[in-house]
């Protein structure tokens, strides 16, 4: 631990989370030298022009940087930098509101966990459709050895907390207070269960209670922490939609995942999906998709069950559907029924019998012979296209 983290640690507690002023004012002149200035009783620089020095300068003299990071020790967690080797560098694209450290506490390692991880979010009061949804995506990319990062609120967030961890995969929770701190109270074994496997991390040093703003400015931090963010269940006024937004302004992919039309935790989900530009997501696969790399992570194509049928040739079908299931019928009348010239619908039912689609009912040769359709065999078997007649008609079909 050097001097940089001290003095971030220590600018931690003075200036809130996604202060624009306070990131340039560091970037430009350096942590140590910001603290410095800060506690003298002259002007601050440029940076904080829009800022009155003494809305810092009055937490001054709170809990110190030491004891900070000696209680984050305590935890077994640490305080990474800008710079340090976990540093995750994805946050590095929120400019001046990237923040000046974070505090984690966990098993997995959050740069590595970051690396390849989705953001699941939405409403706290999810319905239990929004829930089992969250829960059984997050089950199934952790599956795929995606991490799943929420925000640790209740609802939306602890269901896909709780899919991951099911999972036995990893998981992420952005917390808007402190590390040792339980928000909601009733999360403190899901937190502690995080801890175990995955990462709580924070912005906000030990012991800080949340706060609104602290809420709205975590969002950014999910949004710039992961390649993709995905919606499930968001009122039109909601912190997920902040989420989103964030992320897209971030050039990161966002998807939704669409709920009846009739319920107010969808609407926002809804909206999004009309005016951005959101993908339609309803399964792991179709969000990895999105996210993994070009061609190796193609969702598969939903189709309905294959029936023996789906790819006869029109001509050929129309046979088919002229061969009754409960009446022998000669080829004349079938040739008939299906615009089939006569003399080519021998070359047809054949074909059919072959396929195992159709069969005689009587040995008599020609057009005196009766034909019945037949129980399809099991739609998994491919049909034999070898089968299918080579006569003048077969180049139509």
């Amino acid at each position: 631990m050097n001097d940089e983290h001290v003095a971030r640690a220590a600018l931690a507690r003075i200036a809130e989370p996604g202060d624009t002023a306070m990131g340039a004012a560091v970037r430009v002149h350096g942590p140590q030298e910001v603290l410095r200035v800060l506690h003298g009783d002259g002007p601050l620089p440029p940076e904080f022009r829009r800022r009155d020095p003494g809305g810092y300068r009055v937490r001054l003299g709170g809990a110190a940087a030491a004891e900070d990071l000696a209680a984050v020790a305590r935890l077994g967690g640490e305080f990474v930098i800008p710079g340090d080797r976990g540093w995750p560098t994805q946050l590095d694209d929120l400019g001046d509101a990237r923040p000046l450290g974070l505090w984690t506490r966990g098993a997995a390692r959050l740069r590595h966990a970051a690396l390849r991880s989705v953001a699941v979010v939405g409403s706290r009061a999810g319905t239990d459709y929004g829930t089992y949804a969250a829960y059984e995506l997050a089950r199934e990319l952790a599956e795929a050895r995606w991490c799943v990062a929420s925000g640790g609120a209740y609802g939306i967030d602890a269901a896909a907390h709780k899919g991951a961890l099911a999972a036995g995969g990893l998981t992420i929770a952005v917390l808007a207070c402190g590390i040792d701190v339980a928000y909601p109270r009733g999360h403190e074994r899901l937190f502690a269960r995080i801890a175990e496997v995955g990462t709580l991390v924070s912005e906000l040093p030990p012991g800080s209670s949340p706060s609104r703003i602290r809420f709205v400015e975590r969002n950014r931090v999910i949004a710039a922490l992961t390649p993709g963010t995905l919606v499930i269940e968001a009122a039109v006024r909601s912190g997920a939609l902040i989420t989103a937004h964030r992320a897209d302004a971030l050039g990161r992919v966002v998807m939704g995942v669409p709920g009846p039309i009739t319920s107010p935790q969808s609407a926002g989900v809804h909206q999004l999906l009309r005016e951005e530009e959101t993908y339609v997501v309803t399964s792991a696969a179709e969000v990895l998709e999105h996210l993994g790399r070009i061609g190796e992570d193609l969702a598969p194509r939903k189709a309905g069950p294959a029936r023996p049928w789906d790819r006869l040739p029109p001509d050929l079908l129309r046979v088919l559907e002229a061969v009754s299931p409960f009446r022998p019928l000669p080829p004349p009348a079938i040739a008939r029924a299906a615009g089939i010239a006569p003399g080519a619908i021998t070359t047809y039912l054949e074909a059919l019998r072959e396929l195992g689609l159709a069969t005689p009912q009587d040995t008599l040769p020609g057009p005196t012979r009766l034909w019945l359709r037949a129980t399809p065999p099991d739609a998994n078997t491919p049909a034999r296209t070898g089968a299918l007649p080579n006569g003048p008609e077969s180049e139509a079909m």
